[in-house]
This record gives C-alpha cells, structure tokens and sequence, in this order.
C-alpha cells in the first residue's frame, strides 16, 4: 500500500503544483510552476491564456519525473483541484475561442437576459432582487452574450478551469459537482445542474448543451489520455478522478470532516468552512459550496481581500522588509511576525474592518475598508498586526453566523493556506477565536484534498471517511492565551461588533459622492 502513489494537480491564482502524495497523506514529490495571476487590457478585468495553464500543469509534471526519480508505474490516478469561478469557452473543437475570465474579474454588464414576470414578483416578495440581479450581472457568459456576441454564438462548451484540465487530460467534457462555485445554472442543494423551469436558465445566458457532464467527488471522469501523455509524462491510460474546488479540497485535506471543526484558509480571499451533511444557507438565499465529500456541502462565509491584503500591506508598506528580506536571502512574510510581536495584542487601539472589497449582503455592496483607532503611538508594525486581527474578527463573526444556521458549536479550527505558516497568526487565531488552533501535518492541503478524493474514490481507503481519518492529522496546535482572549473579547464585542453598522450610512454618502463602489 505504501508503494502506491496520487498524483494531484492544484492550479491556484499564483501558481500551479503537482504533487505525488502517498496513501498516509505524506508528500512523495512536488513541483511547482509559478503564474503570473491574471492580464488586464481594462480596467478591473482580470484574465488568463487557458493553454498558460495548461503549459505550467505539463512543466510542473515534466519536473516532477525529471527532479525525482519516482516510478510512474507505481503513480495509480490524478485528480485536479482549481481555483473557483475561472471560466473558459471552447469552440467545437476545444479551442479556447478567448482568455479566460478569472475569480478576480470584476466586469459586470447591464444588458441581461429578462426574468419572467412570476420570477421577478416571488424574488420581490423574498427581498432578494438586488441579490438576483447580482447574479446576473456578475455572470461572465452574460457579459460576453452582450458585449461579445460572435464569442458566444461560437461557443461550444462552457467550462471551468477544472474542467478545462480535465478536457485536456482526458478529453472528457466533464468536472466535478465539488468544483461547480461560479455563475452557471447550477442547483446548489441537489448538486447538479438545474431542472429546465429553473430560474437560472432565464438569468443566464447558457444553453443545456453546452455545460459538461457533472460527477461526484471519487467518480472515475475518463483516463489519461495518449495525447497528455506525451505532453505531462503522466503514464497513460490511469484513471482522472473527480475532485472538488481549491477551497473544498482544502477543507477535507485539513481533515475538516465533522461540523464542530471549523476549517479557516488564509489564502488569497479568506475564509471560515465547516462541513455539514445538511443543506444550509448561512446567509438567507446564498446557497452553501458543494463539498469535496459527495452529498455533503460546505457552509462558507469569506473575507474576499483576505490574506491578499498581507500582500497589499508588503507592496505598500513593506519595502523595508523587501530590501532586508532579499539580503538575507528569505521571503519578506517570514520577516513581518517580528513586525507583529513587536506590537501587544489589540494593536494598542487600531481596529481595521477589512472590507477592501464590497459584498452582496453581509457586508452590503455599499461597504468599504476602515481602520480606527490611530494615535501618535502607531506605527507600521501596528498596523500590520490591525490587518491579522481585523481578518480574525471579520472571521470569528463568520463562525457565530454558522453556529447560529447550523446549531452546532464550533470548539476546534484547523488553518491552512499562506496564513497559517505564521506562528504569530496562528496565536492570534486562536486567542480571537477562544479555541485551539491547529495547523494540518502538511501545507499542502488542497492537495492533499484531490488526492483523497482518488483514495476513496478508487477504493484504496473504504469510504471518504476513513481516506481522511487515514491520511489527516494535525500538527502544531495552539492554545488561547487567557490574558490575550479577555482583551480580544472586549475589542471584538464592545467595538469591532459595532464598526459596520455605524460606518454602513458614511460608506453609503461616499458612494453616492465620488459613485465607487459602483452600485446596481
């Protein structure tokens, strides 16, 4: 058992990594292949050659077999986890026929398809019109219906960019229902495409035909095929197996199974997942993710700037720790825990909300970012500690939102993601929270994820259940610190608590001024 080996594929928005993992969850090998994340010829548009991705996941194989020495016949199933929303389309004989249009894209348009009047009367009486014309306006297949009509009219297939791979590994127009978070006509509680009559079909600009062939997490999509043989060094005819979802993958690859441990990933947009076998919404009618376990969801609510705003503050902020950090031959992040314990927790006064990035509902689409609290004492460090502790606060509010849906306590975190490398988070995770906090056995959790999907669905673990229990376990773990959790409690319920509704009506009169955010 030991002498066989998964090979997962994990295309993320920075880079993209093969890693072989053994059947107790340990990295046998990994490459990686850096991305530049998007192209931008306007303003807020976010895009990417879809053969670029595909040509880093061939480099990132090619190096594996070159830098170890692992015998591929010993390499039993690939399965590919993606970044989310990243949506690409294909003419009819699977060319792209436009870059894709990724996660970070923020173009909308006006011109969307018509909803029936009994549609528009039922969403007016739930109040959620404005959320459903986000919706539409958001969905990239209606953008380019409208502003590229000769695009549409020639699309073929629309696929994520988890589909995308597999089309490329196997030639299957097929993904996994885990995969499925983005604006196409999918049923978020049955997990599957929606019934004809559904709503989506007139919000979206879609037809039936032309979306791929939906699996479960663990079923067999095809086999590698002769074609990506040649181009990946993956040996051909092994089976390419459903996965789920960079964010899914991570979840269960933190072995984050049972409803009272809450998964937090501080990567790019940060996040608070729980897995539960119940369908439920924590924020009325935004539907939980499918999970990377088949049935099963996973109820999010996510900071959209995460950890991303760790990235901000070094672009802006950190050219000290730049200019040092390249001396001493090291990476700047590992340099700002000494920025952050420098400064006493509560960051002596400077409360930071990190909304950089509007919401649909909570927060609203008027919100912006705030930091209060500043006196002559603040310095940079202060500031990069406000950050860490302002994603901690808007995530503790994200935990007691679930626990209110769901009814069940949350008493344990697993982090993962960029984030959680830092022992200095780590600790203020778990004095904000009040719970002990664990860091996975491995970084790799996304990973990690796809290949135990593979496990179990190949049947080298019995069921999903045991490839997690078998191939998970935490390492670091991390214990409130009394004084430091007093002191977060009166910050976080006796301010933070209180910083958006008495800055909503400000945030509002800003956007009516200067028209940003640009409101709908």
């Amino acid at each position: 058992m030991s002498n066989e080996y998964l090979l997962a594929i994990d295309n993320g928005t920075q880079s993209v990594r093969a890693i072989i993992y053994d059947l107790h969850g340990n990295i046998v090998a990994k490459s990686q292949v850096h991305l530049e994340a998007y192209f931008s010829t306007h303003p807020g548009w976010a895009e990417h050659d879809p053969e670029d991705y595909w040509q880093a996941v061939c480099t990132a194989c090619q190096r594996l077999w070159a830098d170890y020495h692992i015998p591929k016949h010993l390499v039993r199933a690939v399965a590919v986890t993606t970044q989310r929303g990243t949506i690409i389309s294909l003419d009819k004989a699977g060319k792209p026929l436009r870059p894709a249009i990724t996660w970070l894209d923020q173009r909308r348009t006006d011109h969307v398809p018509q909803i029936s009047p009994w549609w528009r009367f039922a969403f007016k009486l739930a109040g959620v019109s404005h959320t459903i014309n986000f919706f539409r306006q958001e969905a990239e297949v209606n953008w380019i219906a409208a502003h590229e009509p000769e695009i549409w009219e020639k699309t073929d297939k629309w696929l994520l960019l988890s589909g995308y791979l597999n089309y490329r590994f196997s030639g299957e127009f097929a993904d996994s229902t885990g995969s499925m978070v983005a604006y196409l006509p999918f049923d978020y509680k049955k997990l599957a495409w929606a019934k004809p009559g559904d709503w989506k079909w007139q919000a979206l600009r879609v037809k039936a035909e032309s979306l791929p062939r939906l699996l479960p997490p663990g079923a067999t999509i095809g086999q590698i095929s002769a074609r990506a043989a040649e181009e990946t060094g993956v040996p051909a005819g092994i089976p390419l197996i459903a996965a789920a979802a960079d964010k899914a993958c991570e979840v269960i690859g933190a072995g984050c199974q049972a409803p009272h441990i809450g998964c937090l990933s501080y990567g790019t947009t940060a996040t608070i997942n729980t897995t539960s076998s119940r369908y439920l919404e924590v924020t009325p009618f935004i539907p939980p993710y499918p999970a990377a376990i088949p049935g099963a969801y996973s109820t999010e609510v996510q900071i959209f700037r995460g950890y991303w705003m760790v990235n901000w503050f070094k672009e802006q902020f950190g050219l000290h720790e730049q200019i040092e950090a390249k001396q001493k031959g090291v990476p700047p992040e590992a340099l700002f825990d000494e920025l952050v314990n420098a400064v006493p927790p509560g960051s002596m006064g400077l409360m930071l909300q990190p909304y950089w990035t509007p919401g649909i509902k909570i927060p609203g689409p008027e919100a912006k970012g705030a930091i209060i609290g500043f006196g002559d004492v603040h310095t940079r460090a202060h500031m990069y500690r406000a950050i860490l502790e302002g994603l901690a606060y808007a995530l503790r509010e994200g935990r007691e939102r679930i626990e209110k849906r769901s009814g069940v306590p949350i008493t344990e975190l697993r982090i993962s993601g960029g984030g959680s490398q830092s022992d200095a988070a780590m600790q203020l995770t778990a004095d904000i929270f009040g719970l002990p906090t664990a860091r996975p056995h491995i970084y790799e959790t996304s990973g990690l994820g796809a290949a135990i999907a593979a496990a179990a669905g190949l049947q080298y673990h019995a069921s999903f259940s045991d490839a997690i229990q078998n191939m998970t376990r935490i390492g670091k773990v991390f214990e409130p610190i009394p004084a430091n959790q007093r002191m977060y409690d009166e910050l976080y319920n006796r301010v933070y608590q209180k910083m958006y509704d008495r800055l909503q009506p400000l945030y509002q009169e800003i956007q009516k001024i200067t028209g940003y955010p640009r409101m709908h």
